[in-house]
């Protein structure tokens, strides 16, 4: 490989799609720019009445928590081998600078949502929560994708 060529990354299926609105099985992430795509949760509309969520089973991030004293919350948070791992090979998530503020690691990956609209063969409409996780740098991403390719394919988190 010569220092102009791309560099390689892990396969990912393309995200395969649920047979119905109610699946809740782990699907393939999404390769993105810098990073990847992994559906987390699906929002069904109910009529009038409050929407209903389907929370995905997949490996990377934390199941949001359904109910909170007030309402609902839907934070973004990796599960605790996923931060073991990073912790290890960027550093801590972040640290105080020179005067005194905490600052973000900027190795860490972003997390953030990608909402999408869907509409079903039935006729049902659901909103698709995916979490983004975006690195700054390539290395990091690629070390992330061979940690945990079997999560991001869709499979179980084993690694540590």
């Amino acid at each position: 490989m010569s220092a102009s060529d791309p560099p390689t990354r892990p396969d990912l299926a393309a995200a395969p799609s649920h047979d119905a609105a109610v699946a809740v099985h782990a699907v393939p992430a999404v390769a993105l720019a810098h990073g990847f795509r992994m559906l987390v949760l699906r929002e069904l509309a109910d009529g009038d009445g409050p929407a209903g969520f389907a929370v995905i089973e997949q490996a990377l991030v934390r199941p949001p928590p359904r109910t909170i004293r007030h309402g609902v919350a839907f934070a973004l948070a990796f599960r605790p081998e996923v931060v073991a791992f990073l912790s290890f090979h960027l550093g801590r998530p972040g640290a105080r600078g020179p005067d005194g503020l905490p600052r973000r690691n900027p190795r860490w990956p972003a997390l953030s949502w990608h909402r999408a609209e869907r509409v079903w063969p039935d006729g049902a409409h659901s909103i698709e929560w995916s979490a983004d996780i975006l690195f700054a740098q390539e290395d990091d991403r690629a070390a992330f994708a061979r940690q945990f390719h079997a999560a991001l394919a869709g499979g179980r988190c084993d690694a540590a």
